[in-house]
């Protein structure tokens, strides 16, 4: 028998780190004031859309002397709604210039300028009678959904242990649904949801982003980053300590960090660009975007933008579909934080494949349900259970599981680059959604639930192929099970000797592009 006691593989577990009151702290703090922007500000226009089309046509009574016709009301609205994705598609593209140069951590802190300058403009807007501040302010608020969304999961998951890194790695979409569920119950007609309430209902967004600026400086900044790509050893050490706690083996993973620099040295922090041409990382590049593109093309926000429509339309009466929407967004929550504690136990796999089967199947009874409700006004119910059983099917996997994958698949110096494609590709998504869903369902009516079907089965058929199972893996572990795919070989190291000198990742290719 082999004598095993000078070395220790890397998949030997650590010491599993727990859920220590600074990292919850900061996952709080850092997830608040960021993933609850995006959340609130996709809903927060969707049930009050009446007061804000009167607002907007009033305001144009007051200009010119006649009230717009629909098709122009129509047009105005959706470039409403549609300039918080293009907000977020610029935002992605900012996020790689910021995390580098200023950290996960700062680059959180910066973006609260983003939300604060537009939960000003959007406050005042009635005042000054001006709905062009409302639409400014979505792409400014969007900016700041944009930036927070692909660097969040980053920070969170350079953040985890590796047995808390799923569930972490959930609380990006968690604080999203929160955002949209407070969102929904601010909207309410009796709360804020009115011609008298909806300034302070829109300028709310600024709350979260002055909570975040008061807590999350206190917290410290990734560790991985601060030892990979800053270099400073021992205030990584001191961040793990005391995000660890005194019980965990600190050096262990000190030296898993290690190892995973020295498989980066040769090829330098990779750009955009780069990433394209990079063999090795062929599959993970493609896996990311199909997983960003399926998420946002399935359809679920179309449900989220223009929900109050589709109750309509399944025959919910027009009052009380607000309420029906808040009892949506309950189911939402409470699966999306079933996901949170099933993914380190049942894995991402199974998550994300038994969610886009329920969403496939969802949006097919629910096309055939809304073409045959006119002759049976019986099904209108099942429209109803329809759109639900979509929203419980996006929550276990679709929606929670591509932020906790996206993070994992690549290393340190290609995360940043792979984050900003990601990003990008998520909110070009998000914006072809919200802008061309109320047109396609004027078009063909319900016949536009099949387009979601038929994408929602795609998606899955290319996960259950080539993305393989990353429960309880190293980011190295990861790298080499998607290797044989890339055509390369990626032989994973069991050792970095203690004494080796740090050297920093190679300052190579260090661009965003």
């Amino acid at each position: 028998m082999k004598n095993k006691g000078k070395e220790t593989p890397l998949s030997t577990p650590h010491t599993k780190g727990g859920l220590q009151l600074t990292l919850v702290l900061t996952t709080l703090s850092a997830s608040f004031g960021s993933a609850f922007q995006y959340g609130y500000n996709i809903s927060v226009i969707n049930t009050p859309h009446k007061v804000f089309k009167s607002f907007y046509n009033d305001t144009y009574f007051e200009r010119y002397g006649n009230f717009m016709d629909e098709n122009s009301l129509l047009l105005l609205w959706s470039c409403t709604v549609s300039m918080f994705p293009l907000g977020g598609l610029l935002g992605s593209l900012l996020v790689g210039l910021m995390v580098n140069k200023w950290g996960r951590k700062g680059t959180l802190l910066i973006n609260n300028v983003f939300a604060i300058t537009s939960a000003i403009l959007m406050g005042v807007s009635k005042v000054a009678r001006a709905f062009e501040l409302i639409i400014l302010s979505r792409v400014l608020v969007g900016i700041c959904a944009g930036i927070s969304y692909s660097t969040l999961p980053m920070y969170l998951g350079e953040l985890a242990p590796k047995n808390l890194r799923g569930t972490l790695g959930t609380m990006t979409e968690v604080f999203v649904i929160i955002g949209i569920l407070l969102a929904q119950i601010f909207s309410l007609q009796s709360v804020l949801g009115n011609d008298t309430g909806w300034p302070i209902l829109l300028a709310l967004t600024g709350v979260p982003a002055l909570i975040q600026l008061l807590s999350l400086p206190f917290f410290p900044e990734s560790p991985r980053y601060t030892l990979i790509e800053k270099g400073d050893e021992e205030t990584a050490r001191q961040a793990l300590r005391r995000l660890r706690g005194c019980n965990y083996d600190v050096e262990a993973e000190m030296e898993e960090m290690r190892v995973e620099e020295h498989k980066e040295q040769a090829e330098g922090h990779l750009s955009v660009l780069n990433l394209f041409t990079f063999r090795p990382l062929r599959w993970q590049l493609i896996s990311i975007i199909v997983l960003m593109a399926g998420q946002q093309l399935s359809g679920i926000n179309a449900v989220n933008y223009y929900a109050d429509i589709i109750y309509t339309s399944a025959g919910v009466d027009p009052i009380q579909s607000q309420y029906v929407i808040v009892g949506s967004g309950v189911i939402n929550l409470v699966m999306t934080v079933i996901s949170a504690y099933a993914v380190e136990r049942l894995g991402r796999r199974i998550l994300l494949l038994s969610g886009y089967g329920i969403c496939g199947s969802a949006c097919l009874v629910l096309t055939v349900a809304l073409l045959l409700q006119s002759t049976v006004p019986e099904l209108s119910y099942l429209g109803i259970i329809c759109v639900f059983t979509y929203i419980v099917g996006h929550s276990i996997g679709p929606s929670p599981i591509p932020s906790v994958v996206r993070t994992e698949i690549v290393l340190q110096s290609s995360r940043t680059a792979a984050l900003t494609v990601d990003g990008t590709v998520h909110w070009l998504s998000n914006f072809i959604v919200g802008l061309t869903f109320p047109s396609i369902q004027v078009a063909i009516g319900a016949y536009s639930f099949l387009i979601f079907a038929t994408l929602c089965l795609l998606t899955g058929a290319y996960i259950y192929v080539v993305i393989p199972e990353t429960k309880g893996k190293t980011f190295v572990e990861i790298n080499c099970s998607f290797a044989k795919r890339n055509g390369v070989e990626f032989s994973e190291e069991k050792e970095v000797t203690m004494a080796e000198p740090h050297t920093p990742s190679l300052p190579t290719k260090q661009t965003s592009f």
